[in-house]
């Protein structure tokens, strides 16, 4: 058996066989690639590249309770299995007792597809992208801007196998572009992004015109001073705070009062209002177009995921529903703890506020504030209100009578994305879309622009 020859069901089915622990989870995740990358208007580079990792989850059960052990290793020979089977249950018996322990998940039915090849991506993902990116290049250079950025384009088939039964399958195709539009100078800089499946979906040419707009913008510079501006938050801007909201969103956390959704005086604050506006925030691993894995794939124990609990089905979620927070996040282990019901951490998440407007509308509809591109840099001050720090990025506009009149400096913000749901006075029309910050973790959400009546711009920035 070696990595290129050997399929991904046979490993699980032989690393489990090879166990000798009380239970045994492994997790076979097949990776490839395929990605261009391009600068001042011409190609530069493309790749395709193939890997594997496999996961080895060894649970021992001792007088003071059940340890676990994981190791996990890539392109593992026929050589190598044993030993990394042997290694992850030699770290679960020197291991003490798992805090998180569970009976591993049982009962799931077995996935038709288990016993199928992984799914592979190639550049063929870019058969239609790459030419219609060609001809976006001769109109950049024809209209005096320089295009720089990449596409890519992964795809994992996940094998989940356990002692117990499981035999799971899923297969994740994540994409993403991110294009940034460049005056010769380099003073004036524009960015967009896209999250896709499969590139079908993506026009460099709708994509480049937005740019060329934003370029136009910003040939009128004004500087303004550090303040609190209406500000029209585009959804990428919006998904970056509220990824980083529903990683902070642990129930255990909550309920032994370490976070914003601590009630104070004792237990969680789950049916609070958080917002005036009908908003509801959810994830749904059917959700179309957003995708992801149906049951929990935990290659460690740790925050609000457990090895224990993989395989457990992934269900729609509402965390806020209609405004009033509904969910917090919690394994099998600490929902028992804090008597929350399951609500395991899912691959996207999706704000709908009830709005139809576009964000063109919203500007349309705004006296005077501030337009966003994106931000970055986003770092936690205070964890008990969620307090974010961060930066604007590649473009912040003054828009004036329902038009945007010019570019003004950048800038740091501080805000809670809690706190900034509350005052929200308006919600735009969902759409998806790829966060800057978190693009590389997190790709699959759906947001809608909103518009908040004094974002804090505590100081002026020089960034970019």
């Amino acid at each position: 058996m070696s990595p290129r020859t050997s399929k991904p069901h046979e490993i699980v089915e032989r690393a489990l066989a090879l166990s000798r622990a009380d239970g045994c989870v492994v997790i076979a995740d097949e990776e490839s690639s395929a990605n261009l990358r391009w600068a001042g208007n011409a190609l530069t580079t493309n790749g395709v590249t193939r890997g594997r990792t496999l996961t080895v989850v060894a649970t021992v059960d001792g007088r003071e309770g059940t340890a676990s052990g994981v190791v996990s290793r890539s392109a593992v020979t026929a050589d190598e299995l044993e030993p990394l089977v042997r290694a992850a249950e030699a770290a679960a018996r020197a291991a003490g007792p798992a805090e998180d322990a569970q009976p591993l998940v049982a009962d799931v039915p077995v996935a038709a597809d288990f016993t199928e090849a992984p799914a592979e991506t190639s550049s063929a993902v870019f058969a239609d992208f790459a030419p219609a990116l060609g001809e976006s290049f001769a109109r950049a250079r024809a209209g005096g801007r320089e295009l720089y950025g990449f596409a890519s384009h992964e795809l994992v088939s996940t094998y989940l196998g356990t002692s117990t039964g499981l035999r799971l399958r899923h297969d994740q195709p994540s994409g993403t572009l991110e294009l940034n539009a460049k005056s010769p100078d380099r003073r004036r800089s524009a960015w967009t992004g896209r999250a896709t499946r499969d590139f079908k979906d993506v026009d460099p040419a709708a994509l480049d015109a937005e740019l060329a707009v934003r370029l136009g913008w910003a040939q009128r510079r004004v500087e303004l001073p550090a303040g609190r501006y209406e500000t029209l938050l585009p959804p990428t801007a919006v998904a970056d705070l509220l990824i980083y909201q529903i990683w902070s969103a642990s129930g255990r956390d909550a309920a032994e009062g370490r976070t914003v959704f601590s009630r104070p005086g004792g237990g969680t604050r789950i049916g609070d209002r958080l917002s005036e506006l009908p908003l509801t925030l959810r994830s749904d691993p059917a959700e179309p177009g957003l995708q992801c894995a149906p049951f929990v794939v935990a290659h460690s124990s740790g925050g609000d995921q457990s090895v224990f609990d993989n395989g457990l089905p992934v269900r729609p979620v509402r965390w806020i529903g209609d405004g009033h927070l509904e969910h917090l996040l919690t394994t099998r282990h600490s929902a028992g703890l804090t008597g929350l019901p399951v609500a395991p951490s899912a691959g996207n998440l999706i704000l709908d506020g009830g709005g139809d407007r576009s964000l063109e509308e919203m500007v349309a509809g705004t006296a005077r504030g501030l337009l966003l591109t994106c931000l970055w840099y986003i770092r936690e001050v205070d964890p008990a209100t969620l307090l974010l720090t961060g930066l604007t990025r590649d473009g912040v506009y003054l828009v004036e009578d329902g038009e945007v009149t010019g570019e003004v400096n950048n800038f740091r913000f501080n805000e809670s994305p809690v706190d900034l749901l509350g005052r929200a006075t308006e919600a735009g029309r969902t759409e998806r879309t790829l966060p800057r910050e978190w693009g590389d973790w997190f790709t699959r959400a759906a947001m809608p622009p909103l518009r908040v009546p004094d974002f804090n711009m505590s100081s002026v920035s020089q960034g970019v």
